[in-house]
């Protein structure tokens, strides 16, 4: 089913879009009903956005510029006007960021006693106390490089930040230049000043902060003794960090992709060139003679460079300047089967029962991070690590934590005598490095190590427990949207299912064959797998609601996801609201979909949640005439989700389920705090000053009522319009911490 071509002028261009969602994280900086720390943090996630902006997207755009290529994007637009519509709308956000942080985050963090203090306002003891530190601490490592006829312009390090010095010679009277890089690896961006020196002040300060480069630049005369400092500048270099592989030319993966990482420490070409707004002009051409930049990727900012350093700001000890600390629960249905609680005492042994058991009565729907993913999906993993009667545990594995319980769990269940299977996702960017430690570390452990399917990047969540019961292999698994992270699912908002459906089973049998052999399995029983079958199934359940709604039959469809950009389903999304269809979306992210145009996507609202969590799960509902079909797994709309990686998407097949799912995504469309995105691709807060129900918030109350037994939130005391359509259940469903009774017929795997 080939959708219809879409006109340019209805798809929004991804670049810009992604913009748009950067300008909304910064929103939560520059909202003066955050937190102080939390906007500190907010202003950090901007920056770090936006260094990967550059790293990738933007880099990718130079190259096609300079290397002649026109290629138009969806929207007509050449990389060469793409460029300059990304500095257009990039410049302000900047600026305000900057006038943020100087003019009302400094300030009122002072009146909280938390002081990002300026070289010269230090007294004369923070004075001789900072220079003392510098001599201590910075000075040893520091290396100034000269630039003139014997030393060539210095290679200048990724996201590194610098200072340009001027000297003079006071016997020459010649002028030189020189750079001195910043320590950042070891060093903390912001000294701290003993509160002893705080001069008197009442009360004491909290923490008093100096900037690192500050406390070089005024100590650049140890650097330069008898020589006149004539003026100094901060500068800090982005380079094009995307890996090219030649994956198909490559004999040994692992090989490949390190020569690849050596290459990018080394760095690519220079794609941004930041600056300090007073830098003379001479100096900046200097620096992009130096290191072969066009003046168009200069940067010129007013304040300090590298903002993402802020988020070290969180550190501070100061509870009331931050969120409400918050911590999910055990999912009731999993609260007996907690192995640590029987060793320590504080489950009885007749109490406890396996979390394979509790599995056999029913699916259980985990959500992240209100559901503790240590003692749910960690749980899984060790209990399937220990366990005698299990055999095999099979598992993709995508981005990983540093110290990773689950990478434990996996060495010890081989350790154990169990066939371990993992894949390691080489190619997820960025933790390329550290994948590859994992992967050899695993194998030196007798895990059994693949790298993933040729051309593909395995992004999917799966993990497949096979265990033996009465004389017969029973599978169990875990089907997620999210990493098996054990630090990010405490920050992000993720789905994941525990079954042993037999069905899904038998049909990650046939995955983990087509990942780890030379299946081409073309077909599966229930799960959405790419790029094999997903495109095609997301196409036909659009386009059964619109044969739905043409035929006057029920029709709606209800999506949550990171990011909408594919055209494919974009223009049968417009033809679906078209013909009737009434479609709500939820998109954190880049969205290049136009709702709300005239007799083209009149029924179509597109919101994006941005909140203290980040919104990571995927969840696609169809209404079905009535019977709806409600979706999760691991893939956005877009076009390398669909036909560039392995991603698997399941069918909630537990009608309570689906209840509590429905119910979810009716909570996120209602939320009083989230962005309503206009046809022209902008966005204005549905409520700005509402109190009302903000989703985040409202499940975090939700979860922590969930510790008094048998407490249930009056939110929960009717369906939402979602769940009216659905299948009838019992009622008690609704309450998220119930699970379904079921029991299914263990049947053998395979």
């Amino acid at each position: 089913m080939a959708p219809a071509q879409l006109p340019q002028e209805l798809y929004l261009n991804r670049e810009l879009s992604w913009i748009r969602f950067n300008q909304r994280v910064l929103a939560q900086a520059l909202n003066p009903r955050t937190p102080l720390l939390e906007q500190a943090k907010f202003s950090a996630i901007f920056s770090n956005n936006l260094d990967e902006f550059f790293m990738v997207r933007v880099a990718s755009l130079q190259s096609q510029l300079h290397a002649g290529v026109q290629a138009l994007s969806e929207d007509g637009l050449t990389p060469r006007q793409q460029l300059d519509q990304i500095r257009r709308q990039l410049e302000p956000l900047l600026q305000q960021q900057q006038d943020h942080y100087r003019g009302s985050l400094k300030t009122n963090l002072a009146e909280q006693g938390i002081l990002l203090l300026d070289y010269e306002q230090l007294s004369r003891k923070q004075k001789d106390w900072a220079n003392s530190y510098f001599q201590t601490s910075v000075f040893p490592v520091l290396t100034p490089l000269a630039v003139d006829p014997a030393h060539p312009f210095p290679f200048i390090s990724n996201l590194s930040l610098n200072i340009a010095v001027t000297i003079r010679d006071p016997n020459t009277q010649q002028q030189q230049f020189a750079r001195i890089k910043v320590p950042q690896k070891n060093l903390p961006r912001f000294v701290s000043i003993p509160p002893e020196l705080h001069g008197g002040r009442i009360p004491q300060p909290v923490f008093m902060g100096l900037p690192l480069e500050q406390l070089v630049a005024f100590n650049l005369q140890r650097l330069f003794p008898g020589m006149l400092i004539e003026g100094h500048h901060f500068f800090r270099v982005t380079r094009d960090a995307d890996l090219e592989l030649r994956e198909l030319e490559a004999d040994d993966l692992m090989q490949a992709l390190e020569q690849g990482l050596r290459k990018r420490r080394m760095g690519g070409e220079v794609v941004r060139l930041e600056v300090a707004d007073e830098m003379p002009a001479e100096l900046v051409d200097q620096l992009m003679r130096g290191m072969e930049v066009d003046e168009f990727d200069v940067y010129r900012i007013n304040g300090p460079l590298g903002l993402d350093d802020l988020m070290s700001l969180l550190a501070i000890n100061a509870p009331q300047l931050k969120d409400a600390s918050f911590r999910g629960r055990t999912p009731k249905q999993l609260r007996t089967t907690q192995s640590s609680q029987l060793e320590d005492g504080s489950l009885l042994y007749q109490d406890f029962e396996s979390i394979f058991r509790v599995i056999r009565r029913g699916d259980v729907l985990l959500h992240h991070p209100f559901d503790l993913f240590a003692t749910s999906v960690e749980e899984f993993i060790n209990q399937a690590a220990d366990d005698p009667h299990v055999l095999a545990i099979k598992m993709t594995l995508y981005r990983v934590s540093k110290n990773s319980p689950i990478i434990a769990a996996l060495i010890r269940a081989a350790e154990n005598g169990k066939q371990v299977m993992t894949l390691v996702e080489l190619k997820a960017r960025f933790d390329e490095d550290n994948n590859i430690q994992w992967a050899r570390q695993l194998e030196r452990s007798g895990v059994h190590v693949v790298y993933g399917v040729l051309g593909l990047k395995t992004h999917t969540k799966i993990t497949l427990v096979v265990r033996r019961e009465d004389e017969k292999l029973q599978g169990y698994c875990h089907i997620g949207t999210g990493n098996y992270n054990s630090k990010t699912s405490s920050l992000y908002t993720d789905l994941g299912i525990l079954s042993c459906n037999d069905d899904l089973v038998n049909d990650l049998v046939d995955l983990f064959n087509y990942l780890t052999g030379f299946s081409k399995q073309q077909h599966f029983r229930r799960l959405l797998v790419a790029p094999v079958t997903l495109r095609q199934r997301m196409q036909e359940l659009i386009q059964r609601e619109i044969d739905n709604a043409r035929a006057g039959r029920p029709a709606a469809i209800q999506a949550k996801m990171n990011a909408l950009v594919d055209p494919g389903l974009i223009a049968l999304l417009y033809e679906a609201s078209q013909a009737g269809v009434s479609i709500d979306l939820v998109v954190r992210g880049m969205c290049s979909l136009r709702p709300g145009v005239e007799g083209i996507s009149d029924n179509i609202r597109v919101i994006s949640v941005i909140g203290r969590l980040l919104e990571h799960s995927r969840l696609f509902w169809f209404a079905n005439a009535g019977e709806p079909e409600l979706f999760l797994g691991s893939a956005d709309w877009m076009p390398r989700n669909l036909d560039r990686r392995v991603e698997a998407v399941v069918p909630v097949l537990d009608s309570n389920l689906c209840v509590q799912l429905e119910w979810l995504m009716q909570l996120y469309l209602e939320d009083q705090q989230a962005w309503l995105m206009q046809p022209d691709g902008s966005y204005v807060v549905r409520n700005p000053e509402a109190e009302g129900p903000m989703a985040q918030r409202e499940l975090m109350e939700l979860w922590s009522l969930r510790s008094a037994p048998g407490e249930a939130p009056a939110r929960l005391a009717s369906a939402p319009a979602a769940a009216a359509t659905a299948a009838p259940c019992d009622p008690a469903a609704l309450d998220p911490t119930t699970t379904s009774q079921n029991d299914p017929a263990e049947q053998p795997v395979g």
